[in-house]
Formats: structure tokens, sequence, C-alpha cells
């Protein structure tokens, strides 16, 4: 009983107990706990940050200053960068998930695991399915929007983020399993339940093509239909003003796309906007590297395979250089956790991943 009574409270609150259990009992959480204890230890894989919220310190420079900006080490006029860099996804969108795997050596895959699992989209999932559940056995009406569980992936075009998402929710079985049933209860429900949502909002439509295609070949047809209330849609937006109304999603996550917005601080300020109070905003992005030996090599290899690699499978070396020079143009995770942290957001920490070849930033929409 004592289980079943921690998901019928509001489902914000529900939702940072279950992130902060699930940490709890996962191997990469254990080692994010020790580092939260002690920022100074690291693993070999992960290391934790948080943020001390000290109110009186300066608010960081703006990310855009004056009428130039860079796209990658070149200055380019800020109206111009947009453009250019829907150039290069629309260039890469075919070979994207390829070249993500041959430059990675793979390791994207684990760095995307790594975000879906401190999310605990399937905790909250079930979460909302319980309280469905209770509701129904009760004989009693609920007003369906407070109970939902409403996911945004930004900047994920292709689909490999939200793909996650679907599963772990459980929107990708027409068989779904109800959590904690009574004995002699229905285990199944014949449809995805309209109330949990993941949403892929990119700026470039090639990407989204592909995305979407990949989408009705792995789930069929049935997740994208239904217009507004689709399990699962792919829309174009521009990260820096989404069409969303205010406070409409309990999670939002950009994976390797933050660093390709025009201006990082309206992104970080729409993500904000269009966050519930009590929301999660979750960042995966290449960083930092601290260490100067892994620096150096990592360095080595951007510049002197991932070009070249780009140009042997997708003939296409200048759209390679161009995303090597951005993440050194990037924040580094101190500075995004300073820009985060001016915009609002609560709670704001960092977990390096893989020595801070990437990191996952996460914070909080306050409540109040």
């Amino acid at each position: 009983m004592a289980a079943r009574q921690i998901f019928l409270g509001n489902n914000n609150f529900v939702c940072r107990k279950l992130v902060q259990k699930q940490r709890l009992f996962s191997t990469n959480a254990a080692a994010a706990a020790v580092a939260t204890a002690n920022p100074t230890t690291t693993t070999a894989s992960t290391a934790t940050h948080n943020d001390t919220k000290n109110h009186s310190k300066p608010r960081p420079e703006l990310y855009i200053q004056g009428s130039e900006t860079h796209f990658g080490f070149e200055s380019v006029g800020v109206e111009e960068k947009e453009g250019r860099v829907r150039q290069v996804f629309e260039s890469v969108s075919d070979s994207y998930d390829v070249m993500n795997d041959l430059m990675s050596g793979g390791l994207h895959r684990y760095w995307k695991d790594t975000l879906l699992d401190m999310s605990a989209v399937e905790s909250m999932a079930q979460a909302v399915r319980f309280r469905q559940q209770q509701h129904q056995q009760q004989n009693q009406s609920m007003d369906p929007s407070t109970n939902q569980l409403r996911i945004l992936d930004v900047a994920g075009g292709t689909g490999d983020v939200a793909f996650r998402f679907v599963d772990a929710a459980g929107l990708s079985s027409s068989k779904q399993k109800q959590p904690w049933s009574m004995a002699g209860e229905s285990q199944t429900q014949n449809q995805p339940s309209s109330s949990i949502s993941v949403t892929v909002c990119d700026i470039n439509k090639e990407m989204l093509r592909v995305g979407e295609a990949r989408a009705r070949e792995r789930f069929g047809n049935q997740l994208l239909e239904g217009g507004d209330s689709a399990p699962l849609s792919f829309v174009q937006g521009n990260a820096q003003s989404l069409q969303f109304s205010d406070n409409s999603f309990d999670l939002y996550t950009i994976a390797f796309g933050l660093r390709n917005v025009t201006d990082v601080d309206k992104g970080l300020e729409e993500a904000f906007r269009v966050l519930k109070p009590g929301g999660r905003f979750m960042c995966l992005e290449f960083s930092q590297v601290p260490d100067p030996i892994l620096r150096q090599i990592y360095d080595t290899y951007s510049f002197h395979v991932i070009p070249a690699m780009g140009e042997l499978v997708a003939n296409d070396r200048a759209s390679y250089q161009y995303l090597v020079e951005s993440i050194r143009k990037f924040s580094n995770q101190q500075e995004l956790l300073d820009r985060m942290d001016a915009v609002g957001f609560q709670l704001t920490k960092y977990t390096n991943l893989t020595g801070g070849i990437v990191a996952i930033h996460e914070g909080w929409k306050p409540i109040i």
C-alpha cells in the first residue's frame, strides 16, 4: 500500500521522488550521488556537480553581443547563422545517425541511454497510468490536465532520443502493462494513453522527414495519428521562439542541439517558458574536457579524423569541420549552468560523461 500511495500525490512531486529513487538504484546514479556529496570526486565515466545557488553571483554575459556571432571558428552575422546551420543539417540528415555511430564509436548510444535513465520517464509514465487506474476503479472522474506526462524533445529531428522515451513510456506496444495491478485486474490496455505524449521539435524539415520515416518504420502509423493528441508527433519549430503555450510540458530535453542555437539565452528562456511549474530541463551536449592529456587526444581526433570521416562517408567535410569547431566555441560546463540559473532554473547541476567530452545539464522550473 505504501508504494501505491506514493503515486496519489501531485504528479510533479511524484516525479521528483521517482527521480531520486531511480538514481539510488542505478549504477551511473550511484556514482553521481557520490560526486554530488563530494564534487571533487570523479569516476571513470561520470562526475556530478551541483550549483551552490549563490544568488549574489553576477549574471553571465549575454550569449549574443552585437551584430555578429560565431559559426564554428568563423564570425558571421547573427541573422546569417541560422541559415548556415540549417544548410549543415540539410546536408547531413540522411547520414546523420550513421555518422554519429562512426564519430563516437557508438558512445552516443550510451550517452543517450544515460539521459533516458536520469530522466525517469518510465517511472513517470507508470505514475500517470496508476492514477488513471485508481480513478477508474473508484468510478471517479478525472481532469485529464491534472494527470499528464508531456515530453518535448527539441532539436531531435531524427528521433533517436524521442524513440527511447516512447519505448520507456510504454507507448510503442499496443498491449501495455498496467503497473501494480490488483489480483484479477486486466494487465493490458488496447490503445496508447492519450495522457502521455512525446513531441519532437526541430527547425530542420529534412531532419524531421528522416525522423518521421524512421518512426513509421519502427512503430507503424498508429502512434503518429490523432493530430495534436497523437502519442508521438514531429513539428517544425525554432528553439528560440517555440510555438507551444506557456506551462505545457513536464520534461524538456535537447540532445546535441543547444550549441547550434543562435542565441542560447533565448533558447533557455523558451525552455523555461514552455515547462510546467515543477517541470524539468535536461540538456545533453558536448562540453569541455578538463584533463589536459585527454583533451589533447580528443582535439587531435576531432580535428584530424572527424572531418576526414565526414568527407569519406557523407561526402561533406565542411559540415563536420563546423561540428567540431562549434563544440569548442560553446559554453563550458559551469558557464552553461550559470546561464540556466540566470533564466530561473533551480536545483541546477551537470554530470560529466566520458571525461567531460559530453555533459548532461539539468534544472527544475520552480513550482511557485
